[in-house]
């Protein structure tokens, strides 16, 4: 195994493994094995499970705000980190040391080292660790990639959440939504809750959850919301919550936070959801930096995620004209994206992204007519900035890696302590 130069430092360990990162195919054996030894595999918290093709960070952290201010202790480990690793774990709200982190993995190499593990699964231990001395109500875990073969899923959690369904990770997941549907419901357990969000959710869902004896609760079947102006109202199997205010989050992802909560049966009062809910936001989903001109920053990087994107830009009151920075991997689903989006662009500008699985510039030209190419994001962005006029808007979108650059440049703090 490659040496640690310092031991003491997160860097070194991010580097390492980052090194061990070779895993081509999920399988979590070793994790397994790793957890095991630990005693990591059976948590004595309340345990949520997020996965989906998209919403799952939103939807963890509507619960996460809820039961915090409700007078619960939670834990919750989401992925992947903007501009630092310690964003991945989050204790009542609040990040951790570096030096924390570090002594995690120290504990974790020592005891483990003879297990092959990639670097998900080496911090989904470290997160499993700190959650275990932290004296937790709650863990909130949301799922890497898929859910059956994810290393979040090595825990029994007590409700499953899926999201919503979409075609992403298909080398992983497969080409179609019913066989991404088996990999997600990979995380139903027997006897327990799961909860679907996606309103278009393929059959093979029911099917495993009746296999597993999961009890299930879907949208538009079992429970539903639905707006009303500024206002909106959620009804399931405990009754109605109505005239609740619109948050910032989709409300899709809002309602399945909610009903989740309220499945768990967790006391949450009514008046901690009207005067919270309008108020969470998470970085990255589109998230408001500046007003003159508007900067919109936006994670999407999918058709499903770029749909949403587009009617909220469509809603956008006083947008100017709308200048998209844009950046993908090259394994996306780029013109999906693209045409999503496409509407409500009037310039845009693409860009390559620094790293083996960046899209090169040159290939967006293919589905675009009004579209100015750059090597790098800094000069796109300077561009930018020399063309827009201030009662315009600018949106960054693509990829965690496009929205990491830009908020490197303007120095955003991605930390939102509670």
């Amino acid at each position: 195994m490659k040496k640690i130069k310092n031991i003491n430092s997160l860097n070194s360990w991010l580097n390492y493994l980052e090194y061990i990162n070779n895993s081509a195919f999920l399988d979590i054996d070793g994790i397994k094995l790793a957890a095991k030894r630990l005693n990591l595999l059976k948590p004595k918290e309340f345990v949520f499970i997020v996965s989906g093709t998209n919403g799952k960070g939103t939807t963890c952290r509507i619960m996460e705000i809820l039961l915090i201010k409700s007078g619960y202790r939670v834990g919750v480990y989401s992925s992947p980190h903007f501009l630092n690793y310690i964003e991945r774990v989050r204790i009542q709200g609040n990040v951790l040391t570096e030096e924390q982190h570090v002594n995690s993995f120290k504990e974790i190499y020592k005891l483990c080292k003879d297990i092959k593990l990639t670097y998900f699964e080496f911090s989904t231990l470290s997160a499993l660790k700190l959650f275990k001395t932290s004296n937790l109500d709650v863990l909130i875990l949301e799922v890497g990639v898929g859910g059956r073969l994810d290393a979040t899923n090595i825990i029994d959690a007590d409700i499953s959440i899926i999201t919503s369904i979409a075609i992403d990770h298909t080398n992983l997941l497969g080409s179609n939504r019913e066989k991404i549907s088996t990999e997600k419901a990979g995380i139903f357990r027997p006897g327990k809750i799961a909860i679907v969000g996606e309103a278009d959710a393929p059959n093979v869902i029911s099917i495993i959850a009746k296999k597993n004896q999961t009890k299930l609760l879907e949208v538009n079947k079992d429970w539903n919301f639905i707006q009303q102006n500024n206002k909106w109202s959620l009804y399931d199997t405990y009754g109605m919550l109505n005239f609740l205010p619109i948050p910032h989050v989709p409300l899709s992802n809002a309602a399945t936070a909610l009903v989740a909560l309220r499945a768990a049966r967790f006391k949450i009062p009514k008046e901690h959801i009207y005067k919270n809910l309008s108020e969470i936001n998470l970085p990255g989903r589109f998230q408001t930096i500046c007003f003159s001109p508007r900067i919109i920053l936006d994670v999407a990087h999918n058709p499903h995620a770029a749909n949403y994107l587009s009617f909220q830009l469509k809603n956008l009151p006083n947008k100017g004209m709308v200048h998209a920075l844009i950046g993908m991997l090259k394994d996306k689903d780029i013109e999906g994206t693209l045409i999503a989006l496409s509407s409500q662009i009037d310039y845009w500008y693409c860009v390559t992204l620094d790293c083996p699985r960046g899209c090169k510039a040159e290939h967006f030209r293919l589905y675009l007519k009004n579209a100015d190419i750059f090597s790098n994001i800094k000069d796109a962005w300077q561009t930018i900035l020399l063309n827009v006029k201030s009662h315009d808007t600018i949106l960054v979108c693509g990829s965690f890696i496009t929205v990491t650059e830009i908020m490197k440049l303007m120095s955003i703090n991605t930390i939102f302590n509670t």
